[in-house]
């Protein structure tokens, strides 16, 4: 039997709680090495690094640098984060069936020994509930959280991958959130891509919410990212008595063309939203100096946030474009990144925020900025290592930017703030329900 032991402390739990990883048995000074191996949707994730063992032949990750492997410094969810796919260009971190557990085996080697330990991630607690949602034209999943209601609400967008953002609409339901992820393209019975969407088919969505949930104190928030953080911030301007909060995930402060997404009939340039049948103007129309030559010239990964830069130029075509966030009636909270490889959020962030002071918004607005991180901003320990991809519409390799340990803090912080911020709008849009 092996000396070595590890142990995981939570071994089970949510996938946003942090664990202790601790190895034992080793003797003082001796190299230790610890790997993971994680099943994802169907393919398999790996990391490794190496310890020396302290005084008492211990290992704990939450305190011990890693000096050689996979990542360097102290981490405690390093070796989650650090991993990368054995089949390379592999991107999807969550199985198909979000309810099913992501299970991840570490195993200690010092010397001859070895040990062996499971952590157990989980989007969903026992006792949420998923529902898919196919009625009056609407596509998404609706999860609910364990226990009666009523519960405030959050509808969750995409960005210009499409689909059904079940991962992040699970992990709100298990924070206590009535959570409806709501496709708007590239998802059954809908258009396989971004351009000319209503706006009121988010009405309608946010209307389904209120009519079949009733949220408590009839509270909805929006949460999007990317395209969906643009998205929201005008829908919160649009609808603004329906938006109860906004979170805007690496967002645009203009309302921009249908780009990688956008149907190749209608082009790139093209509209993306539609509002009474007609297109809101956007970014690259009739902008004099806009220019895709930096995106699409050069070798692959190709930085999207270069071409966005040369349409910032053109003051009259921003001006025509910008959505109005001072006509949002909620709290705000943006989250940008400084090495945006897809658009300029960190530019795009500081526009919204100097609005929203310039007109006295009422509410609150928060404002994170992570300066060394990329665009893909997701939830805490989750691996953060494939920076570049083919793009799920356009198939053009692309980069996000940031780096591994950056991005890795960027979801463990930005979750954080998320759950306070709408903590506390949900506590103060009680209190002035109830209020007399």
């Amino acid at each position: 039997m092996s000396k070595l032991e590890i142990s995981v402390s939570p071994a089970d739990d949510l996938i946003d709680v942090p664990r202790r990883i601790v190895v034992r048995g080793a003797a003082a000074g001796e190299r230790v090495e610890v790997a993971s191996s994680t099943l994802r949707a169907g393919g398999r994730w790996h990391s490794s690094a190496s310890f020396v063992a302290d005084a008492q032949g211990e290992v704990d990750l939450t305190l011990a640098e890693a000096v050689d492997g996979d990542y360097s410094g102290v981490s405690a969810m390093g070796l989650l984060w650090s991993q990368t796919p054995q089949q390379p260009g592999r991107r999807e971190v969550f199985h198909a069936d979000v309810q099913e557990p992501l299970v991840t085996t570490l195993t200690a080697k010092a010397g001859e020994h070895s040990a062996d330990a499971e952590l157990v991630q989980r989007l969903c607690v026992s006792g949420v509930t998923r529902r898919p949602l196919r009625e009056q034209g609407l596509v998404g999943t609706l999860f609910l959280p364990a226990g009666d209601g009523p519960h405030p609400a959050v509808m969750i967008l995409n960005g210009s991958g499409g689909g059904i953002n079940e991962a992040r609409a699970a992990l709100y339901a298990s924070r206590g959130y009535a959570a409806l992820a709501l496709a708007y393209f590239k998802a059954p019975g809908l258009s396989d891509y971004i351009s000319n969407t209503p706006l009121e088919y988010f009405q309608s969505g946010l209307d389904w919410i209120r009519r079949n949930l009733k949220p408590r104190s009839d509270f909805v928030a929006i949460s999007g990212q990317s395209r969906g953080g643009e998205l929201v911030l005008l829908l919160g301007a649009t609808f603004p008595e329906q938006v109860s909060a906004v979170l805007a995930y690496v967002p645009s402060a203009l309302v921009h063309s249908g780009q990688n997404a956008a149907d190749p009939a209608i082009g790139r340039e093209g509209p993306t939203w539609l509002l009474n049948g007609q297109p809101l103007p956007h970014q690259w129309q009739n902008n004099r100096t806009a220019s895709w030559q930096p995106f699409d010239e050069g070798p692959p990964p190709h930085r999207h946030a270069l071409a966005m830069l040369t349409a910032l130029q053109d003051e009259a075509a921003v001006a025509r474009a910008r959505i109005p966030v001072e006509k949002i009636q909620a709290p705000v909270l943006l989250f940008s990144a400084g090495d945006d490889g897809s658009w300029p959020s960190s530019l795009y962030s500081k526009m919204v925020s100097d609005k929203l002071k310039e007109a006295g918004h009422p509410y609150p607005v928060e404002w994170q900025d992570y300066q060394d991180a990329g665009h893909s901003i997701l939830f805490p320990y989750v691996p953060t290592t494939q920076l570049s991809y083919a793009h799920p519409v356009s198939g053009r390799i692309s980069t996000g930017g940031g780096q591994p340990l950056a991005n890795a803090e960027a979801d463990r912080h930005s979750w954080q703030q998320a759950l306070a911020f709408l903590q506390h709008a949900v506590a103060a849009h009680i209190s002035k329900k109830e209020t007399p």
